[in-house]
């Protein structure tokens, strides 16, 4: 037999708002007990990074569950129906505070908005097991709809709260690691101070020996994909950065000072396979010396054209000589400027066979393999040099000074 109209609950316009207004009043405090003992037992965050305070969690429960309520207790009309309130942005207070607290102590926001979810579950048990006498079906239906409305409400509010406090805390954190980067490289890690918070912020060993890389054109996530096998294999430590001007610099701290050469080898072969562009430092001691390595990979990369990474170590002669452009001036016109005076074919013969025979070590026959050509050939174009410039090259091995005077000529510096 089917259950009549008449057996079911009537419809009575003040009791959903008397039930509202008596659980404001009643009940916020025993929800927030079992909504703090639920997120204990089912929202294992909370515990597991201990990054929320007692006292902060009961703080926040309280207050968005007597938010919650506030909304029903204000959404209920005179005949018992619900309807949107109109200005709900006094009553969101409670769920700005929680979004924006929580993304400051880092819990994850999907554990945050789980933690709704347990309390809206809670004030609609208790809101149901406390309707004496029941609820007719409309106002039920009413009061479940209207109160997962609240909900979600308050959640979007806390998700919104938690989003922007991220991106606040991103941009500072970005501005700070931006300022202390330059601070790195600009010298003031020689302040013991500094150093340890450079160390503390990077990750990175204070007084280790490091390499610094300087990359152009690609991202701190492309370098460190590109060198990845590198540096797990020879166990390093990095930290990676995009500098203003686009560059991408790198701090590699070595696991000790030695075989810091085998660690450059592989840096250049990985970035030689990868299409990679840039230069590495020698060693240094330490942050403190970071912005020398620095220098030494700028001027190191100086001047490459295509795929590849410089070492400063192999750069030193052109480093020196770069360090003092009058001087490395003086050796070009010493050595070479009778020779620049000829015309363009004559000297760039001449010029070519001087860079293959110093390269050769003096060999006249590995030079005339090189350019190519017979060995008298390159005897007879020294003979010329030596007698154009007045320099004696045939006595012995080249003279440093001819070999310096070279690749001052290739750096430029003329």
């Amino acid at each position: 037999m089917s259950r009549g109209a008449g057996d079911l609950p009537t419809r009575e316009p003040g009791l959903l708002a008397q039930l509202l207004v008596r659980a404001r009043a009643q009940r916020v405090e025993p929800i927030t007990r079992r909504l703090v003992a639920s997120i204990s037992r089912e929202n294992n965050a909370y515990d597991a990074t201990g990054v929320v305070p007692d006292d902060d969690l009961w703080r926040s429960c309280h207050d968005n569950v007597e938010r919650v309520l506030e909304m029903l207790v204000l959404s209920v009309q005179p005949d018992g129906s619900l309807s949107p309130v109109d200005d709900l942005d006094q009553l969101l207070d409670a769920a700005r505070a929680t979004g924006g607290r929580r993304a400051e102590q880092g819990l994850p926001l999907d554990d945050v908005l789980r933690s709704y979810r347990i309390g809206g579950r809670l004030i609609w048990e208790d809101l149901v097991t406390r309707s004496d006498p029941p609820l007719d079906p409309e106002s039920f239906l009413n009061l479940g709809v209207w109160l997962w409305s609240s909900v979600d409400t308050s959640s979007a509010e806390v998700a919104r709260a938690y989003r922007r406090t991220e991106q606040r805390l991103l941009r500072a954190d970005t501005q700070r690691m931006a300022a202390l980067w330059e601070g790195l490289l600009g010298g003031r890690a020689r302040e013991e101070a500094f150093a340890q918070e450079a160390s503390r912020s990077m990750d990175l060993p204070a007084h280790a020996p490091l390499l610094l890389v300087l990359l152009r054109c690609t991202t701190p996530e492309d370098a460190a994909d590109a060198l990845a096998d590198v540096v797990e294999e020879h166990h390093l430590l990095t930290a990676w950065q995009t500098r203003a001007d686009g560059d991408v610099v790198g701090v590699l701290a070595l696991p000790d000072e030695a075989g810091h050469h085998r660690v450059v080898a592989a840096l250049v072969d990985a970035a030689e396979s990868t299409g990679l562009r840039g230069g590495v430092s020698g060693r240094c001691g330490g942050l403190a010396e970071v912005d020398e390595a620095f220098e030494q990979a700028r001027m190191a990369a100086a001047g490459l054209d295509g795929a590849g990474l410089r070492s400063h170590d192999d750069r030193l002669v052109p480093a020196l000589l770069l360090s003092s452009p009058q001087i490395s001036r003086q050796l070009v016109d010493h050595w070479l400027g009778p020779l620049l005076a000829l015309p363009e074919a004559e000297s760039a013969e001449l010029l070519d066979t001087l860079f293959a025979w110093v390269a050769a070590g003096g060999s006249t026959s590995r030079a005339a393999t090189v350019i190519p050509c017979h060995r008298n050939t390159v005897l007879n174009r020294l003979v010329r040099v030596s007698t154009i410039t007045q320099q004696h090259l045939l006595d012995g091995p080249p003279p440093t000074g001819l070999a310096l005077a070279l690749q001052a000529y290739a750096a430029g510096l003329r």
